[in-house]
């Protein structure tokens, strides 16, 4: 973990009013108020991670899709991993203040491949956060910013522990799920705002495919699919690139693995149990697929947890 603190008058060691120049990150997770953080996070974090801010005074004019943004007091700037958008050059007043936390891009497809079958409109969502990437926040919305931006900086600030990564997940889904439900009051999402996102006709394939796999998470090839959609799998495959940088057998193992993880976490079920509910042929197959794409074997990927 790297801290950087410059011109910070501390009256006590975790009080956010007083920490104006402050840099703290680990591989995962970065958390600053400080300008040169800033610019450090979006020169090397930028395509990869999920960008939050929040302006608590001034305002400071991002380069973002092709146009300036300008982010003003009390706004909140979204930027969800898309390798397709940059921060671009920025300009800032002289009493820009700001707080921002960015998280790996792997942390925010963990969260929502765990909660894409409660959240069915998340494609048009996250569509309509990438062109509309700043919101005016309330003061009772500010304040839950406050919260999660002071419990990572507990986090970063505490010595490690076995259960800090744990932490950080949760801090982060709760933060995630709070955006969403944040954008749900503002009722952004009407029918006419479905019907736009669904224009483009690869837009609508991702889209589509993404509601099968959320209606058919227990499918696991690709071929299944794209007869669904009526078109070839290298097509389809295509198309996921395109939109999200990942082909679809990697979505399909995504959403497999992460349902078979969260078995084996949370569930005292047997093996041959789990294999039965996420419909594997047999217990066999189902410790072959963890496996190939943990590392483990299921058993051992529940010691290894439990450690």
């Amino acid at each position: 973990m790297y801290v950087s603190k410059k011109n910070c008058n501390f009256a006590s060691e975790f009080n956010l009013k007083c920490c104006i120049c402050m840099t703290l990150f680990t591989d995962s997770i970065f958390l600053t108020t400080d300008v040169d953080g800033f610019r450090v996070c979006r020169e090397t974090r930028s395509e990869t991670g999920m960008t939050v801010i929040l302006c608590k005074a001034g305002h400071i004019d991002v380069y973002y899709k092709g146009e300036m943004v300008r982010i003003a007091k009390d706004d909140l700037f979204v930027r969800i991993p898309s390798f397709d958008i940059e921060l671009g050059p920025y300009e800032y007043s002289d009493d820009y203040e700001f707080m921002q936390i960015t998280f790996d891009a792997k942390i925010f497809e963990k969260i929502m491949y765990e909660h894409m079958r409660v959240e069915p409109n998340w494609y048009a969502k996250s569509e309509y956060i990438k062109n509309h990437p700043v919101f005016h926040l309330s003061e009772a919305s500010i304040d839950f910013f406050h919260t999660y931006f002071h419990l990572f900086e507990l986090q970063l600030k505490d010595k490690p522990s076995a259960y800090r990564n744990q932490i950080m997940m949760a801090v982060a889904k709760g933060a995630t799920m709070e955006m969403l439900n944040y954008m749900d009051k503002l009722a952004v999402l009407d029918a006419q705002d479905l019907e736009r996102m669904s224009v483009n006709q690869s837009d609508y394939t991702f889209h589509e495919f993404t509601r099968l796999l959320q209606q058919y998470p227990h499918q696991r090839e690709v071929q299944w699919f794209a007869e669904k959609l009526h078109i070839t799998p290298k097509y389809l495959s295509e198309i996921c690139k395109e939109r999200s940088g990942k082909s679809a057998s990697t979505w399909i193992a995504d959403m497999t693995v992460a349902e078979l993880k969260h078995y084996l976490r949370n569930t005292t079920l047997p093996i041959h149990e789990i294999a039965a509910k996420m419909e594997f042929p047999n217990a066999s197959f189902f410790c072959q697929y963890t496996k190939k794409h943990t590392g483990l074997t299921p058993n051992h990927f529940r010691k290894e947890k439990k450690a």
